[in-house]
């Protein structure tokens, strides 16, 4: 199980891997230019740019573009979490964000609560049934300034 989640972790962190993968499977990811900034079991943050590609007509980051990165703050450690533990389902079964102000730069999501996301694995795969956690990324800009927060809810179940 460990081998399985360091070759991720490699794979993680090689650009041309990511780049292919969101190509395949999450094309709005490589659209809006979001790069994995720093990913391990227990957290992960992820940078998007301000960009004509993820800016809206209010000159700010659109809001789906910081769902996205939100999305994948969270899914990043999800992904390690049932890494090698066999066939998971996972879904997204509650999305709440609030905005604090208009995000007009490089803007990073910061998700620490791989542990959790682990726990519920874990006990999702003791118990056979389906199990939620509810874990929670911050969107800061470059300036140190929060311009939103976000509660994820997933669901995980062995098949």
């Amino acid at each position: 199980m460990q081998n399985a989640k360091e070759k991720l972790l490699r794979d993680l962190h090689s650009p041309f891997k990511m780049r292919l993968y969101y190509l395949l499977r999450l094309p709005s990811i490589l659209w809006f230019g979001i790069r994995i900034k720093s990913a391990s079991e227990e957290k992960c943050a992820v940078t998007l740019p301000f960009t004509w590609r993820s800016k809206n007509p209010f000159q700010s980051i659109y809001f789906a573009a910081q769902c996205a990165a939100a999305e994948l703050s969270t899914g990043i450690p999800a992904l390690l979490a049932i890494e090698g533990r066999g066939r998971f389902s996972m879904l997204v079964v509650r999305f709440e964000i609030e905005f604090f102000k208009k995000a007009t730069l490089l803007t990073t999501f910061e998700c620490n609560d791989g542990r959790k996301i682990e726990q519920a694995v874990s006990e999702a795969l003791e118990s056979g049934e389906g199990k939620t956690v509810t874990v929670e990324t911050t969107g800061t800009q470059a300036n140190g300034e929060v311009v939103s927060q976000a509660r994820i809810t997933w669901s995980f179940k062995s098949k």
